[in-house]
């Protein structure tokens, strides 16, 4: 998590917009950086800070305000028509209509690379990759393949004893092993070139800490002023007449009045504000705090593999759903919930059997994890393979760009979401990367940029990653109504949103064009984008800046269903 935009946390992508609004009212509130006690940094060191981190979160705040980003779109809007649906979906209801009908298609396996998927979820079941060669809980290998009762995917974050849920980042889990060799920052060992690594890492790790601290404690004490105000107003739901009646006391409460009273026109009422935004907010840095910020926390032990040895494939367990899969879920119903069935939603493609591999944690995902994720869908038949996750450190890069060869050698498909860190990846890390340590890229791979139902300056989502060279296409990724686990529905932003839209196409068009290779799909895909000719917005360091979205990705367009199966019918 390098901003407070970010996905490196499953969890995070939901919050991403509500904590940037509460933060642009705790500068008003606390206005005394000095209140908290930062670890090696000066009470001018967090006035800057605080300065910084307000003027990005009010940015976001007047994006809200202005309708740049939605809370809630039309249901579907990502497969409807430009021209038809005023919305800037991928046309696939089109497609569907005018081009597939009386078409025949085969089922094409997909992966979801993911926290896991709700295998009991009433528009997903019926669509699930299960393993006719595995008998359910038997105990028993049946096939053959090392993975005990897969049937519907595998877990590599997970036992028979149990399952990961909260995890370190990346950058913690680096710190606390280098740590072990460099002891004192004092020390003065023969490799000093890894000692000066150590510490600018352990200086970005330490800000990152004082920032999830500082944050939380600002939100806890919005929260309680909040509360203070609610019990003079006597009312613990209120509506936004009777806080707009409330006389404020002081500057703080004045400020928080205008901030909720925002919110009430983005929430149908108080309650479903306090949970999505305040709780939801709170819950979340204390997961940084407890969790991925903690070296004294490492939760690996109850997976039993040799974490030390990155290439050990056979771990985990068949618990293809997990504690939380609330994000796979989600991934999974827009790439190919049941069509038409009058239940929640309609999904990408309408013919795929979804392989939940589960490898990412409310955390960082962990390389060997991703690795052996991959190889397992690749090896089980997998076509293509969506991966909605991302992080800014790869210790065992190499074991993962393996993986990534491997499965592109057996003709499979991966498309990864850029990230949600409104960051240019052509200069900033982004893992996993078609990149390879050698300098190599990888063929069969497509990266997805987030993109908004309006075709003006909001087209591109101004929480989404970009680059003219790493990013290969934007989809639809604001507002996005899928499913969710207990046979429920939100609404979710985040290129990982746009990364399953982008999959399901690719299912979409290997289903009817079953000849066709992954890498001719993915020329198909590129080739078909609906190019933007006019300029988008985006932000750079807080501030709005035009550009063309030529700049933003190689293709400058979002990627159209409709114009990629009349492509495919043309290849031989």
């Amino acid at each position: 998590m390098r901003n407070s935009i970010s996905f490196r946390s499953i969890r995070s992508e939901q919050l991403r917009i509500g904590r940037s609004i509460l933060l642009t009212t705790f500068n008003s509130i606390l206005n005394q950086p000095q209140l908290v006690t930062y670890k090696n940094r000066t009470t001018a060191d967090s006035m800057i800070y605080h300065m910084k981190i307000f003027k990005r979160a009010a940015v976001i705040a007047s994006l809200l305000a202005s309708g740049y980003i939605a809370q809630a779109q039309t249901q579907n809007w990502q497969n409807m028509d430009l021209q038809k649906d005023s919305v800037f979906g991928i046309s696939v209801e089109k497609a569907y209509t005018e081009l597939l009908k009386d078409k025949k298609s085969k089922p094409v396996i997909v992966a979801v690379i993911d926290s896991g998927i709700d295998t009991t979820h009433e528009d997903l079941k019926s669509v699930l990759w299960v393993n006719v060669k595995e008998k359910r809980g038997n105990g028993k290998d049946d096939d053959k393949n090392h993975y005990t009762d897969d049937i519907n995917g595998w877990n590599f974050i997970g036992s028979t004893k149990g399952n990961v849920d909260y995890d370190n980042l990346e950058l913690t889990r680096i710190i606390r092993q280098q740590q072990k060799q460099f002891g004192s920052l004092n020390s003065a060992p023969k490799d000093t070139a890894g000692l000066y690594q150590y510490k600018v890492l352990r200086n970005k790790y330490e800000l990152k800490l004082s920032e999830a601290q500082q944050t939380l404690y600002g939100i806890t004490r919005f929260v309680g002023m909040l509360d203070t105000m609610l019990i003079k107003l006597g009312n613990n739901n209120p509506t936004a007449a009777e806080l707009q009646a409330y006389t404020p006391q002081n500057p703080a409460e004045a400020q928080i009045k205008q901030v909720v009273s925002q919110q009430l026109e983005r929430f149908p009422d108080f309650k479903t504000f306090r949970e999505k935004e305040l709780d939801a907010a709170v819950a979340h840095y204390k997961e940084q705090v407890q969790y991925q910020l903690n070296l004294d926390y490492d939760p690996r032990a109850i997976v039993g593999d040799d974490y030390n040895n990155p290439t050990e494939r056979y771990y985990g367990s068949g618990d293809a759903t997990g504690p939380d899969a609330d994000h796979g879920t989600h991934v999974a119903g827009i790439i190919g919930a049941g069509r038409n069935n009058n239940l929640g939603i309609n999904g990408v493609a309408n013919n795929v059997q979804i392989m939940s591999v589960r490898a990412v944690p409310n955390g960082d995902e962990r390389d060997k994890d991703v690795a052996n994720a991959i190889r397992y869908a690749a090896d089980n038949g997998a076509r293509v393979i969506n991966m909605s996750f991302g992080k800014a450190y790869s210790p065992n890069k190499n074991v993962v760009d393996e993986a990534v060869k491997y499965a592109i050698s057996k003709d499979v498909l991966l498309i990864h979401a850029a990230g949600n860190d409104a960051e240019n990846i052509d200069i900033t890390p982004n893992y996993p990367s078609r990149v390879y340590q050698n300098g190599d890229t990888a063929t069969a791979w497509i990266e997805v940029g987030a993109s908004g139902p309006d075709n003006d300056e909001t087209l591109a989502a101004p929480f989404s990653n970009y680059g003219k060279i790493s990013v290969d296409v934007f989809a639809p990724g604001v507002g996005i109504y899928s499913s969710t686990p207990g046979s429920h529905y939100d609404y979710h932003d985040g290129t990982s949103m746009a990364s399953p839209v982008v999959t399901g196409l690719a299912a979409l068009i290997r289903s009817y064009y079953p000849k066709l290779s992954a890498i001719q799909v993915k020329d198909i895909i590129l080739k078909s984008v609906v190019k933007v000719e006019h300029p988008v917005t985006i932000f750079e360091e807080g501030q709005p800046k035009t550009v063309q979205m030529t700049d933003l990705c190689r293709t400058g367009g979002v990627v159209n269903a409709y114009k990629a199966l009349e492509l495919a019918a043309t290849y031989k």
